[in-house]
């Protein structure tokens, strides 16, 4: 069996997948310093959906 070597690149993308994961809307913020990735920001936002209500209009008077 061959082993596969890890690198650096394969850490962070699986960080960014792992960031990813289950969310719906929101970002991934990556934050680089230097030309390397020095953190991950994870922002989701939940969206609910809007009920219309039945509201009558005014008229102009």
């Amino acid at each position: 069996m061959s082993e596969r070597h890890v690198t650096s690149h394969d850490v962070w993308v699986e960080r960014i997948l792992t960031a990813m994961k289950g969310i719906e809307y929101g970002t991934i913020q990556i934050t680089i310093h230097d030309s390397h990735i020095t953190q991950i920001e994870r922002l989701e936002r939940l969206r609910y959906p809007v009920e219309k209500r039945d509201v009558p209009k005014r008229g102009r008077e």
